[in-house]
């Protein structure tokens, strides 16, 4: 196997062409990914429970974003199973740095409760990960961010695989073909990650 480097580069070119990193494992080596379907979440579509509803009403996190960029990388990876190995966090470091991935964090007295993030680019978000300290901390966290993209002008919430987590939110599976074309459209929008943080 030909080791990557993971350049930001690299990296937001092969976004750009339907991929993206993963590592085997904790300290495995790094591949391309390009999963056939793949997974979206709708934006003019997103569903969100009424229980989940209350909770954002009630304001019982402080949503913020891209204060504690790498600390939610690597707590998303603090699993028994992970993809996300060391080169994986410097790598989304150094695109968050240049302003290409961001974080979603729900903080509740000074702490990190959950959150997510993924990498921006045109009008396209590629979710990369979530986590959850605290109950509903993550959900909160994604509908801040659907909220975002929705009101910055994204057209597109890659979500790459689909989970029954993500179907309640109204996660959807498309054939490559089919997801090339939407991601080739909002690739050509000029969009700007607007934080309301």
């Amino acid at each position: 196997m030909i080791p990557l480097r993971l350049e930001p580069g690299q990296i937001l070119r092969a976004y750009r062409l339907g991929f993206f990193p993963m590592a085997e494992s904790r300290s495995g080596p790094v591949s391309w990914c390009s999963p056939d379907p793949r997974a979206i979440i709708p934006l003019d579509s997103f569903h969100v429970g009424r229980s989940l509803r209350r909770t954002v009403r009630r304001k019982v996190f402080d949503v913020r974003c891209d204060t504690a960029f790498e600390r939610v990388v690597r707590l998303c990876a603090q699993r028994e199973e992970t993809w996300i190995s060391e080169e994986i966090v410097r790598a989304y470091c150094a695109l968050s740095e240049g302003g290409w991935a961001h974080s979603v964090e729900c903080w509740t007295e000074g702490d990190l409760a959950g959150g997510l993030y993924g990498v921006a680019i045109g009008a396209a978000f590629f979710g990369e990960s979530m986590f959850s300290l605290r109950t509903d901390a993550s959900k909160v966290a994604l509908v801040h961010l659907v909220e975002i993209l929705r009101s910055s002008g994204y057209t597109l919430l890659d979500a790459q695989f689909a989970t029954d987590h993500l179907r309640r939110f109204g996660a959807c599976e498309l054939p490559r073909e089919e997801y090339l074309k939407i991601l080739d459209a909002a690739l050509g929008r000029d969009v700007r990650f607007a934080s309301r943080s």
